[in-house]
């Protein structure tokens, strides 16, 4: 009986983006996690951010 039910619920779901005709959303889930910058761009900024601040402080170290 499960099957039929999820059926309708598809149905049901669907049945709002009949009327839209061509507005339809590529997706019906819900985008969370979704980060405007991709990992690989923030790993490289923290890591030049955070090594230049490193390079700074040691440099101030020796200077003194």
């Amino acid at each position: 009986m499960a099957p039929p039910q999820r059926m309708r619920v598809a149905n049901e779901k669907a049945s709002k983006y009949v009327t839209m005709r061509g507005n339809v959303p590529k997706s019906s889930k819900a985008k969370e996690g979704q980060y405007p910058v991709g990992p690989w761009l923030l790993a490289l900024f923290i890591f030049v951010v955070c090594g230049s601040a490193i390079f700074q402080i040691i440099q101030s170290i020796r200077a003194a």
